[in-house]
């Protein structure tokens, strides 16, 4: 070896002070790793390590190491390591957010870089079992037998490729059924507030729909609603054919995001093996805060209500995914919950949420608090796909039907006061005298299934009248 790269200094002078050794051998490792040739093509070869220079709040700096976006490294903590996620660099900075919880986080800890992205374990074994964001299991009934690995990201279809929506998704649920039809790799929205059902209507479809699949992604909720979900809302029927995927309110926000991706991503593994899919997800505002926080932790400008740029571009990438796949495969049917701050339709993620999807279902507070349930405005929601599955004779009676919704619902005060004189206008006329049918029509028990051609029959018995107008 040259003495130019020799680790022991000459005898023939003193040995040099402690700290300039260091800094000189430094030096010396650093102009070998220098002249250290990586061949191109062969992966790398040497991973350089980083330390962490900074925490605070939800983002770790490192600097030192390299890794590309969306590339896991496992951050040295007290104990042992947990796993970080790369979401940003500037500089010689890169910015990582963990996916678990951290304790015993040190500084200048060691940061090691794995050039692995997230895979999701995928397969049959996964139906009637509860995982979290890193697909390990909740329920305690042991490990998962996985047939192979999916994307977390998932893969592109192009557009032109992917089947038409020509068939209705029979979802149990007879307001839905029949004046809200939707069609087998549709996206649709579930827009409410707290507390006026939108869990149950959840559960009523996962029993209730002719679906080959359900995957449920509990995205944000509360603790003790994953549970509750799980074991009344779901049952063990609905839980047969179904797999959930939960990552609650006090999992880090990489982990809520990942918990989305994930139910995702098992929903498009089953699409590919030619069966239709019912994808739940609870819900898309809290995948949008999730990605807010972190976005903003790396330094994003807030927009609209505080949201930076970046939630407004994975939105629509995350539910593009759903829908139908290419000839041949199955679908995605999905259903995503959107909460409305305030019961306000017109809150920023629920105003993007109409713009990506195929349609929208309302849940009003009125009509719940009227004892009505399921408590869909049936005035205010839209299935954007009626054209494409639905007959003239079916869409006829849809708009009969809403017309006299519609009829009953503006002169509402009149008649509650008893102010309103009959013979004013046909169709409140035949509202009025109808109003308890069709109340009937829209409720519909919990524990009661109501299929798709029993919707349709029970809509044409109520509207084929002469005195509808």
């Amino acid at each position: 070896m040259s003495p130019a790269f020799t680790d022991t200094p000459p005898t023939d002078r003193p040995p040099p002070a402690p700290a300039a050794w260091s800094a000189a051998r430094n030096l010396r490792l650093a102009a070998r790793l220098d002249a250290i040739d990586i061949e191109p093509g062969h992966g790398r070869g040497l991973i350089r390590e980083g330390v962490l220079r900074r925490a605070v709040g939800l983002t770790l700096e490192a600097v030192g190491c390299e890794a590309p976006m969306g590339a896991t490294c496992k951050v040295e903590v007290d104990g042992g390591w947990v796993d970080a996620e790369v979401v940003g660099f500037a500089s010689e900075r890169t910015y990582l957010m963990p996916s678990a919880e951290l304790h015993g986080l040190l500084p200048n800890a060691r940061v090691v870089p794995s050039y692995r992205r997230g895979g999701v374990e995928v397969g049959e074994g996964l139906l009637g079992r509860v995982i979290d964001s890193d697909g390990v299991p909740l329920d305690g009934k042991g490990p998962i037998r996985a047939e192979g690995s999916a994307s977390m990201a998932g893969v592109s279809i192009n557009p032109l490729a992917r089947e038409p929506i020509t068939q209705p998704l029979d979802v149990g649920v007879r307001a839905i059924n029949a004046l809200l039809p939707i069609g087998r790799g549709q996206r649709v929205g579930l827009f409410a507030g707290s507390g006026v059902g939108k869990s149950t209507l959840l559960g009523m479809m996962t029993r209730f729909t002719s679906a080959d699949v359900i995957v449920v992604g509990l995205i944000g909720e509360r603790g003790r609603e994953v549970r509750d979900f799980v074991e009344t809302t779901l049952g063990e029927e609905g839980l047969r054919r179904a797999v959930v995927v939960a990552a609650p309110a006090d999992r880090p926000p990489l982990a809520r995001l990942h918990g989305a991706y994930r139910a995702t991503a098992i929903a498009e593994w089953f699409r590919d093996q030619g069966l239709n899919v019912l994808l739940l997800m609870d819900s898309l505002t809290r995948f949008a805060q999730a990605q807010r926080e972190i976005g903003l932790s790396v330094g994003e400008p807030p927009t609209t209500r505080g949201y930076p740029p970046s939630v407004f571009a994975k939105l629509p990438a995350l539910v593009e995914r759903a829908g139908n796949g290419a000839k041949g495969r199955g679908s995605i049917t999905a259903f995503y919950t959107v909460l409305t701050e305030g019961d306000d339709p017109q809150d920023p993620i629920a105003d993007a949420a109409r713009a990506i999807l195929d349609g929208h279902i309302l849940l009003s507070r009125r009509v719940a608090d009227s004892g009505l349930y399921p408590a869909i405005d049936v005035e205010s929601s839209v299935s954007r796909v009626v054209q494409d599955i639905a007959d003239d004779a079916w869409r006829l009676r849809i708009r009969k039907l809403k017309r006299l919704v519609a009829a009953y619902s503006a002169n509402r005060d009149l008649i509650a006061i008893g102010a309103y004189q009959r013979g004013n206008d046909a169709a409140t006329d035949e509202a009025l005298e109808r109003w308890p049918e069709i109340l009937e029509f829209l409720g519909q028990d919990v524990s009661l299934a109501a299929d798709l051609p029993h919707s349709l029959a029970a809509l044409k018995r109520l509207v084929e009248s002469e005195n509808v107008p």
